[in-house]
């Protein structure tokens, strides 16, 4: 029987962003209104993507890393899912900071990653304009998922697992 392929995915977002709803919502199918805002988690899941057997290893990270154990991270990753919370400009603002660190760290190999606007479902408190969000990817060629935790679009593996 032939090994099935393996990949690593890193979270990575501000604390409080949604990261955690976001993994434990895919690996589930179930949302989970609490988490430890610092607990960092690692888990592991089988998907068939293509007719093939993909075994994923997510790193679901608190937000509140030192520097040198986020680059640590990155340096483990191999697809880079970054989340920021469309209700707190300020999450959107991490983002390219860490999309730099990103690039910098795996060069000279290109970076695969999706950007995740998440909480679409508070809308009406939005924070970053969806312009700003299309400039973003624009200029650095990536993915942007609005994602509303009360929807299943994304939560559907052949979606979540674009980036592969």
């Amino acid at each position: 029987m032939a090994k099935s392929a393996e990949v690593k995915l890193a979270i990575f977002g501000r604390a409080g962003v949604g990261k955690s709803a976001l993994v434990v919502r895919f690996l589930t199918k179930r949302f989970i209104w609490e988490y430890d805002p610092t607990l960092e988690s690692t888990y592991r899941h089988q998907a068939t993507i293509d007719d093939e057997v993909v075994t994923m290893e997510i790193l679901d990270t608190a937000g509140q890393e030192d520097t040198i154990q986020r680059e640590g991270h990155m340096r483990w990753g191999e697809g880079f899912v970054l989340v920021y919370d469309i209700t707190d400009r300020g999450s959107f603002e991490e983002v390219l900071p860490l999309k730099n660190i990103l690039d910098e760290i795996k060069k000279p190999k290109n970076v695969t990653l999706i950007l995740v606007g998440n909480k679409a479902d508070l809308d009406h408190s939005r924070q970053e304009p969806v312009k700003e969000c299309l400039g973003f990817l624009s200029l650095r060629e990536c993915i942007c998922a609005y994602v509303c935790l009360f929807l299943t679009f994304f939560m559907r593996e052949e979606n979540y697992l674009a980036i592969l």
